[in-house]
């Protein structure tokens, strides 16, 4: 696939009220008009960011899940977005990858923000996840990963035995980032885009959540030279996207800084 499609969703969440953001996360996502490949939720869409998991957390095989499962099939969509999973005993902030076919892959949560809590009520994820879509590749980060670079660097130089290669074509950060924060949430997002050399999609919530913290969205899309190809601030907005491809190649071709990146393991 020479272009990828990518239809965010900005919007005010119900908070820790599954059921009403559910039923409108599904009037908004039918109402999508334009053709997409992904459609991406912020961070715990379905409740906010909740520091009760005790209570709301689901397991795998719980509704929200099966929703992500049966929206994605009807819309024909890969559906993307984080919620409170309970596996084994532990909580997680997981990223759900869902596939139109039901297929899924998922990604915890690596950074809990200690600020709020976070890492009294959830475990940390332990890996980093690549999804691919058409030949695309793509790292999928929840939040406050983004304040984390090597998280997010691009691992193609590891192996000394092959040849140097950038490990992925799109990163992206769903959240629930405080308006407070908004510089740096912006400039982080160009900033991993501009190091890596990729496309970055930051989706986030915009209104207030139970805790009276203020979301100003500014959700993103930004090209593999940092500039922003969207950007929306303080309302509830849908927007597509296309990336392309060659335009990516182009950058990677005429700018090779990817291969004078150091060589190094995460562990």
């Amino acid at each position: 696939m020479d272009k990828l499609i990518i239809t965010t969703v900005q919007t005010d969440l119900h908070w820790e009220n599954k059921a009403e953001n559910l039923a409108m996360l599904a009037n908004k996502i039918r109402g999508i008009q334009e053709k997409t490949n992904i459609v991406v939720l912020p961070e715990m869409f379905s409740t906010g960011f909740t520091m009760k998991p005790e209570q709301l957390a689901e397991k795998m095989d719980g509704e929200t899940v099966g929703w992500m499962k049966n929206l994605s099939k009807e819309r024909g969509v890969i559906l993307a977005g984080s919620l409170s999973i309970e596996e084994e005993g532990e909580y997680y902030n997981r990223f759900i990858w869902m596939l139109p076919s039901g297929q899924h892959g998922y990604y915890d949560k690596r950074h809990c923000f200690s600020l709020g809590g976070e890492d009294q009520h959830y475990a940390p994820g332990n890996k980093r996840t690549i999804a691919s879509v058409g030949g695309w590749r793509i790292n999928l980060q929840i939040c406050y990963d983004l304040r984390f670079p090597v998280w997010a660097r691009q691992q193609g130089f590891s192996d000394p035995e092959k040849e140097a290669s950038p490990e992925y074509d799109l990163l992206i950060n769903v959240a629930n980032w405080p308006e407070k924060r908004s510089h740096h949430w912006k400039t982080l997002l160009q900033a991993r885009a501009i190091e890596n050399q990729c496309y970055v999609v930051g989706v986030n919530r915009v209104g207030n959540d139970g805790n009276g913290t203020y979301h100003a969205g500014d959700s993103m899309v930004i090209d593999p030279l940092g500039n922003a190809l969207y950007h929306k601030a303080t309302a509830e907005d849908i927007h597509t996207t296309t990336l392309e491809k060659p335009k990516l190649e182009e950058v990677r071709t005429r700018l090779p800084f990817w291969k004078d990146g150091d060589r190094f393991l995460l562990v």
